[in-house]
Parts: C-alpha cells; sequence; structure tokens
C-alpha cells in the first residue's frame, strides 16, 4: 500500500533523524559569534564570525559546571543535573553516563594516564569512577560539612586533595579511601586545588582574594602569594611546574583579570592580563606546539574565550560565545582543540588556527 507524500516524507525524515542520532551529530548550524583579533601591526579590530558549527548530541540537559580532559579524545563533565557523563567530543558520542551524586556536580579530576577520575559535589560527597568499571561509584568519600570545590590528585596518583568553603583541606589515600590529613584555615574558602608536577606542593586558590601552597607533607602552608583585590576563582600550574595562574571575579572590567605567578624561589607576580569584563572563572595553558611564544587562555561570565601571550600580557585574540552566558570551565582537549563549558549552551569545542594568523574558532556544540 502506498503511504501518503506527507506521511511519507515524515517517515524519512524520523529514519533521517535516528541516524544522524546515532552517529552523534544532529545537524549543523550557521552561528554568528565576535572576535577581536589583534593585527601584527598592533591595531585591534572587531569582526563578526559566521561559521557552519556542529551541533552533536548534548552531554547533558541543564547548564555545565566543569569539563576536563579524560583521554585525547574523551572528556568527562559534570553540571546542574548531578550527572557525570564521558564524551568522545571527536565523534559526538555519549560514552558513559555516572548518576550517584544528589546535587549540581562542582569539580571534576582525572588520574594521570587512568581511565578513572573524581568528582566532587554541592552534597559534601567525592566520588570515585572508572570509564571502565560500573556507572556506580567505586569510591564515596564523606568528610567536608559545606560544598566541595576543590579537587587535586598527586602526579603518582596515590593521593587525593579535596576542598570545600568549610575552610578545610583533606588528605585521602586513593588506594584506600582513608582520610590521612585534615588542615582548616580560617575564613579560607577554596575555590579551587591543583597539584604541581612532580612535586609535593598543591596549589590552592580562595575567596580570601588569596592564592596558597601547601606541602603535602603534613598538609601544611608553604607559601601565600599577595592577595589581590577580588576573590580569586581558579588556579592552574604549568606542565613544567614552574609557573602558575591565578583568576579573579569582578565586574564592569574592575578586577576580572588572571595572574601569572612564579613558583620557583622567588615566588614573584609576572604578568597581568586584563580585558574581560565580569568574573575569570577558568584558565589553562596551552600546548606549546600551537605557537612560538608560550599561550594561556581564559573563560569568563562575559561570555568570551581569549588567547594571551603569557611573557607580555598582550590580547592575541578574543572569541564571544554569544548566547551561551557564564563560561565556567576551560580543558585543553589536543594540540589545537579547547573544551569550554557554559551555562547556557552546553560545552563548546574550539579550535585554535594558524592558516591566517591566531584565530579562535567554534567548530562544535554538545
Amino acid at each position: 500500500m502506498l503511504l501518503p507524500e506527507c506521511r511519507l516524507k515524515g517517515a524519512l525524515q524520523k529514519v533521517l533523524h535516528r541516524r544522524c542520532a546515532a552517529m552523534g551529530k544532529l545537524q549543523s548550524k550557521l552561528r554568528h559569534s565576535t572576535y577581536r583579533y589583534s593585527r601584527p601591526d598592533g591595531i585591534t579590530e572587531d569582526r563578526i564570525q559566521a561559521r557552519m558549527v556542529q551541533e552533536y548530541s548534548p552531554a547533558h540537559v541543564d547548564s555545565v559546571s566543569v569539563v576536563a580532559a579524560l583521554t585525547p579524545d574523551l572528556c568527562v563533565s559534570g553540571g546542574r543535573d548531578k550527572t557525570v557523563v564521558a564524551y568522545n567530543w571527536k565523534t559526538g558520542n555519549v560514552v558513559k553516563k555516572f548518576k550517584g551524586h544528589e546535587r549540581e556536580i562542582t569539580k571534576l579530576v582525572c588520574l594521570p594516564k587512568s581511565s578513572q577520575f573524581f568528582s566532587a559535589s554541592r552534597d559534601r560527597m567525592v566520588m570515585m569512577w572508572d570509564l571502565h568499571g560500573s556507572s556506580q561509584p567505586r569510591q564515596q568519600l564523606a568528610g567536608h560539612d559545606m560544598v566541595v570545590t576543590g579537587l587535586a590528585v598527586s602526579p603518582d596518583s596515590s593521593q587525593l586533595c579535596t576542598g570545600s568553603r568549610d575552610n578545610t583541606l583533606l588528605l585521602w589515600d586513593v588506594g584506600t579511601g582513608q582520610c590521612m590529613e585534615k588542615a582548616s584555615v580560617s575564613r579560607n574558602l577554596v575555590t579551587h586545588l591543583c597539584w604541581v608536577p612532580r612535586e609535593s606542593y598543591i596549589l590552592q586558590s580562595s575567596e580570601d582574594k588569596t592564592v596558597r601552597l601547601w606541602d603535602s607533607r603534613g598538609l601544611q602552608v608553604a607559601h601565600m602569594f599577595p592577595p589581590k583585590q577580588y576573590i580569586q576563582t581558579y588556579c592552574e600550574v604549568s606542565v613544567d611546574g614552574h609557573k602558575c595562574i591565578s583568576c579573579s571575579s569582578g565586574f564592569e572590567g574592575e578586577g576580572c583579570e588572571a595572574t601569572l605567578w612564579d613558583l620557583r624561589q622567588t615566588r614573584n607576580k609576572i604578568c597581568e592580563y586584563k580585558g574581560h569584563f565580569q568574573t575569570v572563572a577558568s584558565c589553562v595553558f596551552l600546548p606549546r606546539a600551537l605557537a612560538l611564544a608560550p599561550l594561556i587562555a581564559t573563560s569568563a561570565h562575559d561570555s568570551k574565550v581569549k588567547i594571551w601571550n603569557q611573557d607580555t600580557g598582550a590580547c592575541l585574540f578574543t572569541l564571544s560565545l554569544d548566547g551561551s552566558g557564564p563560561l565556567t570551565s576551560l580543558a585543553v582537549g589536543d594540540a589545537s582543540s579547547l573544551l569550554c563549558a557554559s551555562f547556557n549552551r552546553g560545552i563548546h569545542l574550539l579550535r585554535v588556527d594558524h592558516s591566517q594568523g591566531l584565530e579562535l574558532q567554534e567548530a562544535a556544540a554538545f
């Protein structure tokens, strides 16, 4: 029996939609974004960029708080939907979902060269997961009295440091899940933690406007950098362990900067990166292969991602992800890719392009 034309078209559309969904790529959209380009002659231009952006299957059903690279083609992310998602950002497919938290996911950290990772949440719990294990947590660590806002794993994966708005840091044995050390500093509301490569030190940013360096041997403060004017929202350490960046909150361009610090003997402020108009939420050191000069990238609540010359503080490129709302987290995907989590539009896949000078382009969203 022949189907009426309208029913036939509808049936074909459903089949095509299912095929595309199975591939993970639902559709492409022409999206306009604004970017600022610094020409070699020093003149800055504002341009409108219209590009076809691949719309992958969404990873989450609500705002995304954090994204982290697990493998060269997989990331893990979490947010308000209380779910941790492992996602193949190269093919556009959800690989696995992990459920166990009762409130929003706040932080994620991956064990080096491993399929295992930890998540933290507003439910005050920390959970350990394995991509190749069950969808249930391998460990559940309870020890904080408030939302957990910092996670850092030691370079040898034997220890985990957690921090919270309860002013405490806890040091855990990854193998046994036992808490080995506890430290508390008044008014030290932790915003982020990261472990210094090949060292026993842990870097910590705080709502008290400072950045602290902790020695994991006894969990003691080894150094405190000079306080900034605004809350320090995030921190990141370079691959060689010689430098670190911290990010500042702010509004209308006041504060809203990133600061480069020396982690070696002098421990001085090296450079500041100013140009965002709202709180800077995340920062990363970009792989050195991307350019002759060392670069860093920042993302902020003003919906902008900026690339900076690490040495001079010059802003080389600004990409505005219009409509995405606050940009909450950045992660390096591979040598030319960045992953950027947002409040309104999931996770953005960004490409660093050198074909016509340094440019940052949105390639996909999920």
